[in-house]
């Protein structure tokens, strides 16, 4: 299984990797988009501002390659924290800022969504997944994973969040439409429970 992560400049590639390999998956740091080409599984990392990581996905022609390789083609996509907040229509961050719109919905800042807790949000919370999520297969509910974040994905269609926590108010914590999934959370920070969301998304089967 060849696993491509996505190096715009913007991401955790190191761990990501090292936890990719740890699964005998064959890892390759994606620097172009042509290397999506012969890729099973893509990976989108991020951390940072919305507006910059989008920025950098357009003018190194990221965008244009996952349209084909993930929405024409259907290649299962993660999405991992400011990877998962892009796969969204847009964001306010710094302003208005258009997303991926792999799955539709908007990324709000958690103070304006009502939580009075310090942001950033860095830490261990639990998580709560629907049942039957093959995102979360062998790991048991209100698991622990690791968060950093400041800003949430407020999905159109709830159907689309299959994960959520709790950080003074409910957090999208993983969203997934059809082969897409996208964690709030680091899995390559999260331990055991982490790898096994990682081992669960090379092993999708697209139907």
């Amino acid at each position: 299984m060849k696993v491509a992560i996505i190096n715009y400049g913007m991401g955790n590639l190191g761990s990501v990797r090292r936890s990719l390999e740890n699964l005998d998956a064959d890892v390759i740091i994606a620097e172009h988009p042509k290397q999506l080409l012969d890729a099973n599984r893509v990976i989108l990392p991020g951390v940072g501002a919305f507006g910059e990581g989008m920025k950098k996905l357009c003018s190194e022609g990221w965008i244009e390659s996952l349209q084909v390789q993930v929405i024409e083609q259907g290649k299962p996509l993660l999405g991992i924290c400011l990877g998962m907040q892009m796969l969204s229509s847009l964001s306010e961050e710094n302003g208005l800022n258009k997303g991926l719109n792999f799955i539709p919905g908007k990324v709000l800042r958690l103070d304006q969504l009502g939580c009075c807790f310090r942001l950033p949000h860095v830490g261990w919370n639990d998580v709560n997944y629907q049942e039957n999520v093959s995102l979360f297969k062998k790991i048991p509910q209100q698991t622990d994973f690791y968060f950093v974040h400041s800003y949430a994905f407020i999905a159109d269609d709830p159907a689309n969040i299959i994960a959520t926590s709790a950080y003074d108010i409910s957090v999208t914590a993983a969203v997934r439409k059809n082969h897409i999934f996208g964690t709030q959370f680091h899995p390559e920070k999260s331990s055991k429970a982490g790898r096994q969301i990682l081992k669960n998304f090379i092993e999708f089967t697209v139907c």
